[in-house]
């Protein structure tokens, strides 16, 4: 199979054609996806969550519920559009549009959530993604990366992209749990206690 770089511009033309290409609003998939997800984070409560490719937002509006605030990004500036009208009623999640690594928020959380993005990416994307991560996670962070095990025609496979991140999270981060399943793996991190954030500012919020 032949993998291709995707672009904003890829993906502003699905959403075009098709307000939800994933089915994320009304997929049973993606509905236990996103359940096991949640269950998966160690805390309860973040004070300062990043989700990173959040689509129209349906997961973003989940995580709002264990984040004091909630910082939701994508590459697409339609997706984002539409995840703002569809969490009209979250006001603790701020979307924008940014592209990564190079667009990571120069702030620090103490939870990173990478939802089927990782495999878009090419392995120094990867690379860069997995620096910024450890770069701005508090000392008490999560991460959580969730990646499809199927065929893709994106950068990389689910699993190359998952491993690829452990790699190059190393030694900053060590994983904590993980689970997979026929269709999809989680994998979650803890910051390595002698290992500490670069020094990034604290995510204040929506403003």
């Amino acid at each position: 199979m032949t993998r291709r770089p995707t672009s904003p511009d890829h993906f502003d033309d699905l959403y075009r054609a098709n307000a939800d290409p994933w089915k994320y609003g009304t997929s049973s998939y993606e509905a236990e996806k996103y359940s096991a997800t949640l269950a998966a984070l160690p805390r309860r409560r973040y004070r300062s969550g990043l989700e990173a490719g959040c689509s129209i937002g349906i997961l973003s509006q989940l995580l709002a519920t264990r984040c004091d605030r909630l910082m939701a990004i994508d590459v697409s500036e339609i997706a984002i559009g539409r995840a703002r009208k569809l969490a009209v009623n979250a006001p603790n999640i701020r979307f924008e549009q940014r592209r990564i690594p190079q667009g990571w928020p120069s702030r620090r959380f103490d939870l990173v959530v990478l939802s089927e993005i990782l495999y878009y990416l090419s392995p120094a994307q990867v690379a860069g993604t997995a620096r910024r991560v450890t770069g701005g996670l508090d000392s008490d962070g999560t991460v959580a990366t969730v990646n499809w095990l199927g065929e893709t025609d994106a950068m990389q496979t689910g699993e190359q992209a998952a491993d690829l991140f452990i790699q190059q999270a190393r030694p900053a981060l060590k994983r904590s749990w993980h689970r997979r399943t026929a269709h999809y793996r989680i994998d979650i991190f803890q910051r390595c206690p002698n290992e500490h954030p670069a020094g990034f500012a604290r995510y204040a919020g929506p403003r």
